[in-house]
């Protein structure tokens, strides 16, 4: 009766648990729905990218498709389940820093950029191969 219990165990990976709030404000009727807006609520749901990230995103042309984003929210649920708060994320030649609780990529290098760097503040890493 004392075993910890985590959001990993709660819910699975495939489904976030903002995924199950309801907006009161929003109309009942799906054909009132703008076009787009389902993949923007499922990316938020998912995972947020930080302004600081998505600067560096930008400036060092990194872009992910939408399997890479689906291995990415994957490592993050994989963190989340044990329990980390600040991890390193590399996945193909690219290192990103995510805060676990919020689902937020704080930043992200490239592999030149990653190079004789040292990696602070992290307490798990995980490797998407």
């Amino acid at each position: 009766m004392n075993e910890r219990m985590t959001i990993g165990q709660l819910y699975s990976g495939a489904i976030h648990p903002t995924a199950l709030h309801r907006d009161l404000n929003r109309s009942a009727s799906p054909s009132k729905a703008q076009p787009g807006k389902f993949q923007e609520l499922l990316e938020e749901s998912l995972l947020k990218f930080s302004n600081h990230a998505a600067k560096r995103l930008e400036q060092r042309g990194i872009e992910f498709k939408g399997d890479q984003l689906a291995q990415l929210h994957s490592a993050i649920e994989k963190a989340a389940a044990k329990g980390s708060k600040e991890s390193l994320i590399l996945m193909n030649n690219v290192a990103l820093i995510v805060n676990v609780p919020n689902r937020t990529v704080v930043t992200a290098m490239d592999g030149q950029t990653m190079k004789n760097n040292v990696f602070t503040q992290i307490d798990s890493a995980v490797i998407i191969s």
